[in-house]
């Protein structure tokens, strides 16, 4: 075959959080001697846009405000498919499914998948616009999409539940890869040496934004739990908003005894050495979490985990870790205890039972070659794939 398929990605917004590294990720490994990709950000916000350009990606960010409904996004994707004629379009988030979705059909009926990275919608936790985002394209679902990729089971499940087209949804799972992230001595070493905490102490990571679904509250309220038995503990935390700045986070951290345990480190370049010195990786979320980047990460590192019942976390996690239900700070302090209790050794062993499992079931090379047979089903449906 002597053409390439041009591919347009639509995605709210290029912050560096799961749903947008998992779009780095697949176009790192999509197979470009058959595809032809371009990503759109519809906000301005666009950390990961130099990570995409890296790789030889064109990315182009309308420049559109989060929360305010804009017209002129429409339009621009609009004037924009017509230049660039691609072949399908594929969405990715509910905002970037209903703009980018109805700028296909409006600019030549382009064909169009679209991505789902949610998992529950809870009005209490999810903004205003994003539940009617995911409404109104529940009720579109039928006549817009040619596919809908879920990365979860449960949110296929849920999003059936809302209205969604079941007979075009299918699951596809986050992808990882196992040359980023692996065992590392040296960075467990080096992490510790940089936030002065020893080596005999126990290390609990959670790597994830501050956001009400993830739900950072119990977290501390398990931690100060903790922290009663094992007075040597650490907590290591990372991700946007993860800092001293933020009078939230202070908030679920006062009237604890953590002082001096607990490390926020914001926004880390070097995710994978961080991830890779924990001794035991958390999520904490309690609802929205679809498939966790980052209990897969560091199930990669050989890191075993504690994670909330929310989306496929459970199913990541398997017989390798420990999974409790969400919004019970006794039940997680339990968890993470029964872990230090099985020592150095035992962990080691689930460590490495949680690698196989995503190296079995969750590499990215396999999580790629899904995508690109639902794209050449869609373009060419005679099409072998060269993967």
């Amino acid at each position: 075959m002597n053409r390439k398929f041009r591919i347009s990605f639509v995605i709210t917004g290029l912050g560096s959080n799961g749903a947008e590294m998992m779009l780095l990720k697949l176009l790192s490994n999509i197979n470009r001697d058959v595809f032809e990709p371009k990503v759109t950000s519809l906000l301005a916000y666009a950390t990961l846009r130099e990570k995409f350009e890296q790789i030889g990606i064109p990315v182009t960010v309308l420049g559109l405000k989060p929360g305010i409904p804009d017209p002129r996004g429409l339009f621009k994707l609009i004037h924009m498919f017509r230049k660039d004629k691609p072949q399908l379009v594929q969405t990715w988030m509910y905002h970037a499914d209903l703009a980018g979705g109805l700028a296909a059909k409006l600019a030549g009926n382009i064909p169009v998948v679209w991505n789902i990275r949610h998992s529950n919608l809870d009005p209490e936790v999810d903004k205003k616009t994003t539940v009617w985002t995911a409404k109104v394209c529940s009720r579109i679902s039928s006549v817009l999409p040619h596919k809908i990729i879920c990365c979860a089971e449960k949110a296929k499940n849920i999003h059936v539940k809302l209205g969604y087209d079941a007979k075009k949804i299918v699951v596809i799972p986050n992808g990882f890869d196992l040359s980023q992230f692996s065992f590392d001595t040296h960075a467990k070493d080096s992490i510790r040496a940089e936030l002065s905490i020893p080596n005999d102490s126990i290390v609990i990571g959670l790597v994830a934004r501050y956001h009400p679904q993830k739900d950072h509250d119990t977290f501390f309220k398990a931690a100060d739990l903790l922290k009663r038995r094992f007075p040597n503990v650490h907590f290591v935390l990372c991700g946007y908003d993860i800092t001293r700045e933020n009078p939230d986070l202070l908030r679920s951290m006062s009237g604890k005894n953590l002082d001096g345990s607990v490390h926020l480190l914001g926004l880390r370049k070097d995710i994978s050495a961080v991830t890779a010195a924990f001794d035991i990786a958390t999520s904490s979320s309690r609802c929205g979490e679809a498939f966790s980047n980052t209990i897969g990460e560091a199930m990669a590192c050989g890191v075993p985990a504690v994670v909330t019942d929310v989306g496929d976390s459970a199913y990541i996690v398997g017989e390798t870790g420990r999974i409790i239900s969400p919004g019970q700070p006794e039940d997680l302090c339990r968890a993470w205890q029964e872990l230090i209790d099985l020592g150095q050794k035992g962990r080691a062993t689930l460590g490495a039972l949680g690698r196989q499992r995503i190296q079995d079931r969750f590499s990215v090379d396999k999580i790629a070659r899904q995508y690109e047979k639902i794209y050449s089903d869609i373009l060419c449906p005679n099409m072998e794939s060269k993967s």
